[in-house]
């Protein structure tokens, strides 16, 4: 058997996502610039996607801009402030992912203030010391929807209301990419600025994303040419990737068992390890964490010993995030929950999809099981 729980890291496609690419290749090839039916009919798919990803977030289709993924999304929304050089703060959370964190990190070498946001011990947002920071002349709140390692729900609409009272200027750009067609999020409802999606996040291609946004954003272009994208992407769409995240979307499934299977999971870990078993966040039954990370150590096997003995078995999970496992020990995520060092080392993060199963699940388990009573008896002094 094969289980892959690192679904945070990327999805594997559907068929019908394939199938949608592949018949857009063969027969709807045409650039949906041009004039004649075909391409206008192609255009047509293009706004009907614009209409899909709009009604799940209560947004205006009209601000729908197709991106190569979540972090050019991001970087769109962050860097648009280069344009204005008034300066001001910035803040953003001290977990965010590196398509947030380096753009804001770039605007402090242009005149901007630039200022981390604490995380508790279960790694959410520290709201008084968010409160601290937020001065009349914050320019941008950046907050991610989920966080990527720990599945902790971030409090946007607190954090919304506490901009409002504070700083009601300040544009608020939130990171769905761990979020979008998990949790549901009304972007007016809650005042959020500008919201980046991906594709392969949700069993779509990767190379497609989006980036949606409010009428207080005035974003600048990141590439200049023919136009396309009201002027702020140009280049030939990538009618394909649309296409594959349109049908990923319609078919996402809206009942599924991924809280029930992560909790499943959760129960026969907790079994497994007994006293050496650690939650790194929120609750998992609880409602900050979302029904698709569990992050959890297992001390004291360490991280990269667990996953390399699951990887005989056909079990794939990860240490936390993909962007950054190469390059360091421990998290920085982890290590800004204050994680005590030994139990941020066997941490482990496991992601799960609506196409989950509980065989699987039980799989995973039974051979973790066998690993750790094995490895715990090499504990590293």
């Amino acid at each position: 058997m094969e289980c892959y729980l690192d679904n945070s890291a990327t999805t594997q496609p559907t068929e019908s996502v394939v199938r949608a690419m592949g018949d857009c290749m063969r027969t709807g090839y045409f650039n949906p610039s041009a004039l004649y039916a075909p391409a206008v009919q192609v255009e047509k798919q293009l706004a009907a996607c614009r209409e899909l990803i709009a009604a799940r977030l209560h947004a205006d289709a009209k601000r729908v801009i197709f991106t190569s993924g979540g972090t050019e999304a991001d970087n769109l929304a962050i860097l648009s402030l280069l344009s204005d050089r008034r300066g001001g703060r910035v803040l953003f959370t001290v977990g965010e992912h590196p398509a947030v964190r380096v753009p804001c990190e770039y605007l402090r070498g242009h005149g901007f203030d630039v200022q981390e946001i604490p995380y508790d011990g279960a790694g959410l947002v520290r709201m008084d010391a968010l409160e601290a920071l937020m001065t009349p002349d914050t320019r941008l709140i950046c907050v991610m929807q989920v966080n990527n390692e720990t599945g902790a729900v971030m409090p946007i609409r607190e954090i919304a209301a506490l901009r409002d009272r504070l700083c009601p200027q300040a544009l608020l750009h939130v990171d769905g990419v761990q979020g979008f067609m998990r949790l549901p999020i009304d972007l007016r409802a809650l005042g959020v600025d500008s919201y980046a999606l991906s594709g392969h996040k949700i069993h779509g291609p990767k190379g497609i994303g989006a980036l949606v946004y409010g009428e207080r954003v005035k974003l600048t272009a990141r590439a200049l040419g023919g136009g396309q994208e009201k002027n702020l992407r140009s280049g030939t769409e990538n009618v394909p990737g649309i296409l594959g995240l349109m049908e990923a979307i319609r078919s996402y499934p809206a009942e599924n068992a991924m809280q029930a299977n992560k909790m499943r999971l959760h129960d026969r870990l907790r079994e497994i390890a007994g006293e050496s078993f650690y939650v790194n966040g929120p609750q998992p039954d609880g409602p900050l964490a979302a029904p698709h990370i569990l992050n959890c150590s297992l001390v004291p096997v360490r991280s990269e010993t667990m996953i390399y003995a699951l990887e005989a078995d056909h079990v794939y999970v990860a240490a936390g995030s993909a962007c950054s496992s190469h390059k360091q020990k421990v998290s920085t995520v982890l290590t800004a929950m204050q994680v005590p060092r030994r139990v941020a080392e066997s941490a482990l993060r496991f992601s799960l999809s609506p196409f989950t199963t509980a065989e699987q699940i039980d799989y995973a388990a039974d051979c973790i099981a066998r690993h750790f009573e094995m490895l715990k008896r090499y504990e590293r002094r």
